[in-house]
């Protein structure tokens, strides 16, 4: 049976990967194919490395070969390369992305993707080595975001919750609040880098008040969590994580891995793993 694959990751659409294959043959999945234990289907997934990776791996040390599945998963980093690679079949599916991001992608890129439902979600978080408390936050403050539409406007309406925002609009973005003292009256500045640059630039640059950061890479950037000054509310969270496949191709094999990604005992593993909350399950 395959283990989780090492990192497998290019800048663009080619992904590398090096599997550690154990005893047994194994199938690729079609829509015909019956699931059968003593001769798993393989199923490509692509997925950030935390906390999906470790979740998916679960499932293949734990759960895929009774099942009759046997995954190969690809850490990815980036946000844009499981898309690039499930369209051009590199990937079977790939699971890393929300609902609102999904859209984006499907309207900007025009893929033709279907997915189930949410799994996890990772509430965003603010961080700040500045500023114990949101409260304290001065004027003037450089605010660090993820530079992906969809993500930037989720982490601006954190800091609306939070109140140093007020009264924002879904068309608003980092560009639209400076210089707009009613909706930034704190006169808030903003830098914006690729979402996995984030924990770098945080880490990094002292000048930088606030930081807004996706729940995967808090755990893989070994944040401190001390450092923390608001968080996205995970109460009816619209954000949540789920499992994504070519349109019209839900194979038995697909819809198996989709079953056990919901499974009782997939939620205990993510309550178990992620007691800080930085990971939870949506169902």
């Amino acid at each position: 049976m395959r283990k989780k694959l090492a990192l497998a990751l290019t800048g663009v659409a080619t992904l590398f990967a090096l599997t550690a294959c154990g005893g047994g043959t194994a199938t690729t999945p079609s829509a015909e194919a019956t699931l059968d234990p003593a001769n798993p289907t393989i199923v490509k997934v692509g997925s950030s490395p935390i906390p999906h990776a470790q979740i998916l791996q679960y499932i293949d040390e734990n759960l895929a070969k009774d099942a009759g599945i046997d995954l190969e998963i690809t850490e990815i980093d980036d946000y844009q390369t499981p898309n690039i690679a499930l369209a051009d079949k590199t990937l079977d599916a790939n699971y890393f992305q929300t609902e609102a991001y999904l859209a984006d992608q499907v309207e900007t890129k025009g893929y033709k993707f279907e997915h189930g439902v949410g799994i996890h979600v990772e509430p965003l978080t603010v961080f700040s080595k500045k500023f114990t408390d949101i409260a304290e936050v001065t004027e003037g403050s450089i605010v660090l975001l993820n530079n992906d539409p969809v993500n930037q406007l989720r982490g601006l309406r954190v800091l609306e919750t939070a109140g140093v925002l007020t009264g924002l609009e879904d068309t608003d973005s980092a560009l639209t609040l400076e210089g707009d003292d009613a909706k930034n009256p704190k006169k808030l500045t903003f830098k914006e880098v690729n979402s996995e640059q984030v924990p770098k630039f945080y880490a990094e640059d002292p000048s930088i008040g606030l930081s807004v950061i996706n729940g995967n890479y808090i755990a893989q950037a070994k944040l401190n969590l001390d450092e923390v000054v608001a968080q996205e509310s995970a109460i009816d969270n619209p954000n949540a994580n789920f499992l994504t496949w070519r349109e019209g191709e839900e194979t038995p094999a697909i819809a198996k891995l989709e079953e056990l990604l919901h499974s009782a005992e997939v939620s205990d593993y993510i309550k178990k793993t992620w007691t800080d909350g930085s990971v939870i399950p949506a169902f």
